[in-house]
């Protein structure tokens, strides 16, 4: 098996497209009604709502409020310095800042922002190995 696609589902369908396009920059290649894919090397990303995802799967927990962190996506970017670039332009575009960058002791500075829907996302880059 390969994984083809990472689905993030909402019931604030319409914010969480203008987040991912206006905040981060990404480019829709498919939109339909309730669904939307991304352009991104690789593996697709796409947008969903909590009812075509019921509708398709009859499955109860689609309706059903949700809590916690279900879900995180690292953002890989060229340097640690672009991690600081990169967490200022987005949280000035509107992500919710979280926590600021920061060398972290495995090895990546990180700093972590959120979307819309309160999903915690990652923006990382390695650090330069010591001598």
């Amino acid at each position: 098996m390969k994984l083809d696609m990472i689905g993030v589902i909402t019931d604030n369908f319409q914010a969480m497209i203008q987040f991912y396009k206006t905040v981060l920059g990404m480019e829709v290649s498919l939109e339909m009604e309730h669904y939307v894919e991304f352009k991104t090397p690789g593996t697709r990303f796409a947008i969903s709502t909590s009812e075509v995802m019921h509708q398709a799967t009859g499955h109860g927990s689609y309706r059903e409020k949700r809590a916690g962190q279900p879900l995180e996506l690292a953002f890989l970017v060229d340097s640690p310095e672009e991690v600081d670039t990169q967490y200022q332009v987005i949280v000035d575009k509107g992500a919710t800042p979280i926590k600021s960058p920061e060398d972290m002791p495995w090895g990546q500075r990180a700093a972590f922002f959120a979307d819309p829907d309160g999903n915690i996302h990652e923006l990382f880059a390695n650090l330069p190995e010591s001598s």
